[in-house]
């Protein structure tokens, strides 16, 4: 058996896996993150999911390569078409949009029965994410954030619950940048979102060059209102 190695982000989704679970990883690339919960004793059985041919067969031979073909279904599929309701109690998402792992539950919602937690790693646009807990009755109990080679990564882990529960009477300002995030304020979190700020401004520039109408106007009160929000929370 190879020694299965994680990134430091993948590592922390992993640590929000309770002992004993069964998993689906979905979008899994080479399988690494189930194989790691199955070697260390954190899942007992696990799904790996993946859409695209190249990945899929990566994930295939990890999983042989580690001898875990009776612990891990490598399945290839879209989203949570892989996995049938009740199969899995935990799923992960790592390494995608905000919007795309929204959409991934979205339009599963039917295989979510069963599920007790699901754990989503967003590369960007988390807001989508806690968005639709909202919509969907799911809590969010926890957030990381994590820098990693250079980029930086949130997590945010959901389990069935009071959807309103971590937010406050500036729930627009927590569902942008995250309730748990904006209390702890770390320094990761204040570096992404001075670089958030400036972003902004630089939208901001190109909106006030941009010919004047509607849509303009609306996408430049939008830009000022995010400002406004990430300026109190930074100050």
């Amino acid at each position: 058996m190879n020694e299965v190695k994680l990134s430091k982000r993948l590592e922390e989704v992993v640590r929000e896996i309770p002992a004993g679970s069964t998993v689906a990883d979905i979008g899994s690339d080479h399988a690494y993150l189930p194989c790691y919960a199955i070697v260390n004793h954190i899942a007992t059985k696990a799904v790996a999911g993946e859409v695209v041919d190249g990945p899929f067969r990566s994930a295939q031979a990890t999983v042989a390569e580690n001898g875990l073909q009776g612990k891990i279904d490598v399945r290839k599929g879209n989203g949570l078409a892989v996995i049938s309701p009740g199969e899995v109690d935990v799923i992960t998402i790592a390494g995608m949009g905000g919007a795309l792992i929204r959409d991934i539950l979205e339009s599963g919602k039917e295989k979510l029965n069963g599920v007790t937690r699901l754990i989503l790693q967003p590369n960007i646009a988390a807001h989508h994410i806690r968005e639709w807990f909202i919509e969907n009755d799911w809590e969010l109990i926890r957030e990381k954030i994590v820098k990693e080679d250079g980029k930086i990564y949130e997590i945010l882990v959901g389990e069935r619950g009071n959807p309103l529960a971590p937010y406050s009477d500036r729930k627009q300002a927590e569902l942008l940048i995250g309730p748990f995030l904006m209390k702890e304020k770390s320094d990761v979190f204040i570096e992404k979102w001075e670089c958030e700020l400036k972003n902004f401004q630089n939208i901001l520039k190109q909106l006030e060059r941009a010919t004047e109408s509607e849509d303009t106007k609306a996408k430049r009160n939008e830009v000022m209102e995010k400002m406004k929000m990430v300026g109190d929370v930074l100050s």
